[in-house]
């Protein structure tokens, strides 16, 4: 029988990518009566399942899982549409009397859930397409110009979020660090912890996990996804193996990139949520049973070690 659930509120468990958010929430929800909500942008989109590790089969048949695969490639998601269907389905969760344990590592998405939005304009297309058509470097140009502090919250590194955050202050005429102050005074909804590793061995995870991908189908799944124009035409290695996949590029260079994108986005990652305060860090260490990082994540957020 699960234990009672730790908190009416959300719980976050997050970190960077390989760092094995997914088996442990498994494990966690089974222990105190929860349910998985996916805060992961590209696990949101229905395709490349093994490129966007996303849960394998028999983790999504342990625990129910919400919120993977539940858009067409096509759609557009930002942080607002994130939060509404989020907001959703925790409530019906909570209204089983069950533990919602948001479980991912796209920042802005966690935070737009746990913090808050300020009232942002909807996506314009229009703009959107426009924006789409710039170089990364010219959007960063015009977004700080426009608004000198996206520098200290917008991560620059990653298109979307800089398209984002140029819509909001060309539609609104406002820095858009201005509309988003909330988040730095609103107080958390739900305790969240960051799973951490040593640099050398998450860098030895993501090859691992690389390669594993690989054994279990990605070329094969790569080759058979279309060009959608959509957001996973953003996901990390989709790129590199079309390269290959056109002859342009030979598997083990492709593969090589990969892990090298992989690394830059979970040092990002990591930069993100050194800054959030309110998560803990969670050390792990190879070799550490599974069920002893339960433990530790279990008195991390025991009652007595938190509010609501």
């Amino acid at each position: 029988m699960a234990a009672k659930a730790l908190s009416t509120a959300p719980l976050y468990l997050t970190g960077a990518t390989a760092s094995g958010k997914s088996s442990l929430a498994v494990a966690l929800a089974e222990r105190i009566g929860g349910e998985l909500v996916n805060a992961d942008a590209f696990q949101l989109y229905q395709g490349l399942d093994l490129l966007t590790a996303k849960p394998n089969t028999a983790e999504l048949q342990r625990i129910p899982h919400h919120l993977y695969s539940v858009l067409s490639p096509e759609d557009a998601c930002d942080a607002q549409r994130y939060r509404q269907m989020a907001l959703e389905v925790i409530q019906q969760i909570q209204a089983r009397g069950h533990q919602a344990i948001v479980v991912g590592g796209s920042g802005l998405y966690l935070k737009a859930l746990s913090h808050g939005l300020a009232e942002l304009p909807a996506g314009d297309e229009t703009l959107r397409a426009q924006l789409r058509e710039l170089p990364l470097e010219e959007k960063q140009r015009q977004l700080l110009a426009l608004d000198p502090q996206a520098a200290q919250n917008v991560p620059l590194a990653n298109p979307r979020y800089v398209e984002r955050a140029l819509e909001i202050c060309l539609l609104t005429g406002q820095p858009q660090s201005v509309l988003r102050r909330s988040f730095a005074t609103a107080q958390p909804w739900g305790r969240g912890v960051v799973l951490t590793w040593d640099r050398a061995v998450l860098h030895q995870r993501i090859h691992e996990r690389t390669r594993q991908m690989l054994a279990s189908g990605l070329l094969e799944e790569v080759a058979a996804f279309p060009d959608c124009g959509g957001a996973l035409e953003k996901a990390i290695g989709l790129a590199e193996l079309r390269a290959h996949l056109r002859g342009e590029s030979t598997l083990d260079h492709a593969m090589d990139a990969m892990e090298q994108a992989t690394r830059r986005y979970a040092k990002r990652q990591g930069t993100w949520f050194r800054r959030e305060s309110w998560m803990p860090p969670l050390p792990l260490t190879p070799n550490q049973p599974a069920d002893a990082t339960l433990e530790l994540l279990l008195h991390l957020w025991a009652p007595s070690s938190g509010t609501d």
